[in-house]
């Protein structure tokens, strides 16, 4: 499987997520591009695009997108507090399904204040 990185997800990450090909918005040039955006560069590229962004799927209409989006919910970004959660993220990377999101971590937890739906 693809995975995209969000770039609020540390580069150290991608070592993490073993057995999946794994980029980051950074690597492929895309820092800074607002979501609308970022989401259609991201269609016929990923499988999967894991992020800490806990509001994306409120503003943005996921069921349409051709990969899933998988939501970490964690204290921050730094890799002692994501690391717990990688063998969660692995498991959500096998279930995701385009147009479909998958939570990871913990609600209330991290930046945006991740809701479990």
């Amino acid at each position: 499987m693809h995975v995209l990185l969000d770039e609020n997800l540390p580069h150290d990450l991608v070592a993490a997520l073993v057995g999946h090909s794994v980029s980051t918005v950074q690597g492929l040039g895309w820092a800074g591009t607002k979501n609308g955006d970022l989401l259609k560069r991201a269609s016929g590229v990923t499988d999967a695009f894991v992020t800490m962004d806990g509001k994306l799927e409120h503003q943005r209409d996921i069921s349409v997108l051709p990969f899933g989006v998988v939501v970490v919910g964690a204290p921050s970004n730094r890799m002692p507090d994501l690391m717990p959660l990688v063998p969660e993220m692995l498991a959500a990377l096998d279930r995701v399904r385009p147009g479909k999101v998958e939570h990871v971590g913990r609600a209330g937890k991290g930046r945006d204040r991740l809701k479990k739906t």
